[in-house]
């Protein structure tokens, strides 16, 4: 065998030997956020979701098997704006994981890096359970997600600077691939501009702002109040003075309480899937627009 075949087997058999690089272990708060940092991170990060769509993030349990996943993230992503309160810091406390620490480079709030609606201008707890940073449910809104991918791309790479390309490529090529479905989206959207929508959580704020629907109330008496009798005959009363188009809830919402509405009102009540797995169609962020608008127009017909 000639010397330069001893020298690349040799070669070969050191890479070998070499332990494969780690993934990144990326701790998601919410679905929508794992599937974002899968769409940037692909095989080089590993995501976990706290959370799934049929679970109300506002509140979770600590539970020591998420205590264990915080433990091990370099990378923590959540929608920030105190949507995590009741449980997010204690489970930052509990791992004692000084890589995701708060306001350290493993540390990610989405919300913070887009223009927040409904920040109250006196915090108030006989208002219900009002956020202090504004509504966190900012993924609603296409746009959006373009701002929070632009900036989790860049942390991905700041965390994992020996992926830094990697990271940049996957960027540019989920964001070119997301503005055009956003115009597609709007295209699609135009019969929707105008309509009176009944939500039953504010969880649907930005994509209103986005797409132009209006607001007419909320199932909830309060933010994070459940509905009452007394509170969904007042809607009652009031769709028949001023029709809806439809009345939204989310997979975790109880739907009685649209159901409820819709009889006496006659107004479709629609489940939107407000995050990816919410419904079947739904299965990654561009899965979650397309039925979303779907339904919406289907509904609205």
């Amino acid at each position: 065998m000639s010397l330069k075949n001893n020298i690349f087997l040799a070669f070969m058999g050191l890479l070998a030997a070499l332990p494969a690089q780690a993934a990144l272990n990326v701790f998601a708060c919410e679905p929508e956020w794992a599937a974002l940092a899968q769409e940037l991170g692909g095989d080089r990060v590993s995501v976990y979701a706290a959370t799934t769509a049929l679970q109300d993030a506002h509140h979770i349990e600590a539970r020591p098997s998420l205590i264990a996943r915080m433990r091990s993230a370099d990378l923590v992503v959540c929608s920030g704006s105190d949507l995590e309160a009741g449980w997010l810091p204690l489970l930052l406390t509990q791992s004692g994981n000084s890589k995701v620490k708060a306001g350290g480079d493993g540390y990610f709030e989405a919300s913070q890096f887009v223009a927040r609606l409904e920040i109250p201008a006196v915090i108030d707890r006989a208002q219900g359970d009002v956020h202090p940073g504004g509504n966190p449910h900012v993924h609603t809104d296409a746009r959006n997600i373009t701002r929070i991918a632009e900036a989790l791309a860049a942390r991905l790479a700041k965390v994992d600077a020996g992926n830094a390309p990697a990271y940049a490529a996957r960027s540019r090529d989920f964001l070119e691939r997301w503005r055009s479905a956003i115009g597609r989206w709007e295209q699609q959207a135009q019969p929707l501009k105008g309509a009176r929508v009944v939500v039953y959580h504010k969880e649907y704020s930005y994509l209103n702002s986005w797409l132009g629907l209006v607001e007419k109330g909320t199932l909830e008496p309060k933010p994070g109040l459940p509905p009452t009798p007394g509170h969904l005959s007042e809607l009652v009363g009031l769709m028949q003075k001023e029709p809806a188009r439809w009345i939204v809830y989310s997979p975790y919402n109880d739907p009685r309480a649209a159901s409820f509405l819709s009889e006496r009102s006659k107004v479709p009540a629609v489940m939107l899937p407000f995050t990816v797995g919410g419904s079947d169609r739904a299965k990654d962020l561009f899965g979650l627009f397309d039925d979303t608008i779907a339904r919406l127009l289907a509904a609205g017909k």
